[in-house]
């Protein structure tokens, strides 16, 4: 007994030393501690969604999730080729391009009316606290640091290790002008170098000028954040991106709720809607969209054209890898919505509404 108790502590410490490492950010301290317990949306002790949200859906059991993850047998949850994709330069784009970029998962670069944007950039191969766990696939990850030039905006939707990358954040540093984050998220920043003074940190339902025709609305999602055991210190985040001539819907993650229907009524119609769409299961529906749900998301929201992001990248959930994108084209021929599916790395021309793109996932393995 006295042996199984010293090899418990020390167990238990080691685990402690671990998360001591920079890459796991830091707690929100001081004045915005404050500034997050007088938020509406944060209550008895952490930040919550606009209606009940379940982690597991109803009659799931965190022993069945267990015994899935480690026992059940997959199929094609990982792909066994390479993943096809193309490379554009971004160092070299004619500024008076209007173009988005996707990198595969959330993470993607646009650049509209002369402004460089990039939104939850995962560049470093994998999405976990360690290099050999949940790995970007093979061909997926053809974008890094280096192949990011100057950007005017960093949007970061939340705290979670797919969508922010403590190694790459830590590099394109010196590339970043100005960072919009969900509350709370600007605590692992400022922890990890980045000067206060460029970090515009908002909750959910507040509006700001980022330059002369370029405005952000933060709105609410349905979703979850941490980076530790300890959940939702930080909150999530969608955003209403206008430019003097386009309005992007930056969707983050977020399980499907009346806020889509709000967001809108309030702020649509939209040229753009980028939505998740992937790593999903009916066991947690309430914290990421059901493919048979997304369609629902951008009428709800008025979206004249949708990308769906959230796939193609890691393996977070027990669905065949390719199947996101193709639920979300067969269920679309009911619907007929514009539906863009760029591979990766292929240039999407965000004034051309004519621009056509293949089923590139077909055939591969």
């Amino acid at each position: 007994m006295i042996t199984a108790l010293f090899v418990l502590i020390a167990f238990v410490a080691l685990v402690f030393a671990f998360m001591q490492q920079a890459r796991f950010g830091k707690q929100p301290t001081g004045e915005r501690l404050v500034r997050i317990k007088k938020s509406p949306n944060y209550k008895n002790g952490s930040f919550q969604n606009l209606n009940h949200t379940p982690p597991l859906a109803e009659g799931v059991t965190y022993f069945k999730m267990f015994k899935e993850v480690f026992f059940d047998k997959k199929e094609r949850v990982k792909p066994i080729d390479k993943i096809p994709s193309t490379k554009t330069d971004l160092h070299n784009l004619d500024r008076k391009q209007d173009v988005l970029v996707w990198f595969g998962h959330s993470s993607y670069f646009m650049q509209i009316d002369g402004k460089r944007i990039l939104v939850d950039p995962v560049l470093s191969g994998h999405a976990s606290p360690f290099t050999f766990s949940i790995k970007a696939f093979d061909g997926a990850d053809v974008y890094k640091t280096d192949d990011i030039p100057e950007i005017d905006y960093l949007f970061i939707s939340h705290d979670h290790w797919d969508h922010l990358d403590y190694k790459a954040i830590k590099a394109l540093k010196p590339k970043i002008k100005m960072v919009i984050c969900s509350l709370g998220v600007g605590e692992h920043l400022e922890h990890w170098g980045y000067n206060p003074d460029i970090i515009i940190e908002k909750d959910w339902h507040e509006k700001f000028e980022l330059d002369n025709g370029f405005t952000v609305n933060t709105t609410p999602a349905r979703h979850f954040s941490g980076r530790t055991f300890k959940r939702n210190q930080s909150l999530w985040t969608s955003f209403v991106f206008q430019t003097p001539t386009m309005k992007i819907f930056i969707g983050g993650d977020s399980g499907y709720d009346t806020h889509f229907a709000e967001i809108g009524k309030n702020h649509g119609p939209f040229d753009l809607a980028i939505l998740e769409n992937g790593q999903y299961d009916r066991k947690w529906r309430y914290i990421h969209t059901l493919p048979d749900e997304l369609l629902q998301v951008a009428k709800d929201i008025r979206a004249n054209r949708v990308l769906p992001v959230h796939s193609s990248k890691f393996a977070l959930a027990a669905h065949a890898w390719d199947e996101p994108l193709s639920k979300i084209i067969e269920n679309n021929k009911k619907e007929n919505l514009s539906i863009i599916t760029p591979m990766i790395g292929e240039q999407v021309n965000l004034k051309n509404n004519n621009q056509q793109f293949t089923e590139w996932w077909k055939g591969v393995k």
